[in-house]
């Protein structure tokens, strides 16, 4: 099954924390590292591919940090997971870089995987940050 790594579900939370407190001004990777509990060293990392991907706008220096380069609604979960996510496929043989199967011509399950795949990113590209924004937070115990 798709298993979302923990450096996707973290740049999903980076990303809404980004959409939250935007405020016109850029947002320090020790702030947001603060309130979502991540390490500064990690973050950074996913901060990275995030920037590389188009997502962030980045400033370096005194007062510099960190602000979405569009609007909550223009960004997608499907979007971000892609970019932090080695692949998003329900089975190995549909993922990103994986060898050709040997038996893909004549497997008779191929259809149902690649439905299921179909489904996950459909759904995945249907849910933007705005959206989850909407959402009331959930209370951990």
């Amino acid at each position: 099954m798709v298993m979302v790594s923990t450096r996707g579900r973290y740049a999903l939370r980076v990303m809404l924390d980004l959409a939250e407190h935007d405020h016109g001004e850029y947002i320090s990777l020790m702030d947001i590292a603060c309130r979502q509990g991540i390490s500064e060293k990690y973050l950074e990392s996913i901060i990275a591919s995030l920037s590389r991907g188009g997502c962030l706008r980045a400033v370096r220096g005194r007062g510099g940090g960190y602000r979405l380069a569009r609007q909550p609604e223009e960004y997608t979960v499907g979007e971000i997971l892609r970019l932090t996510e080695n692949a998003l496929a329900p089975v190995a043989c549909l993922e990103n870089g994986a060898e050709p199967c040997e038996r893909a011509d004549q497997c008779r399950t191929l259809p149902v995987w690649l439905r299921l795949q179909e489904l996950i990113e459909d759904y995945l590209d249907s849910v933007t940050l705005a959206d989850l924004m909407k959402q009331p937070e959930q209370q951990q115990d």
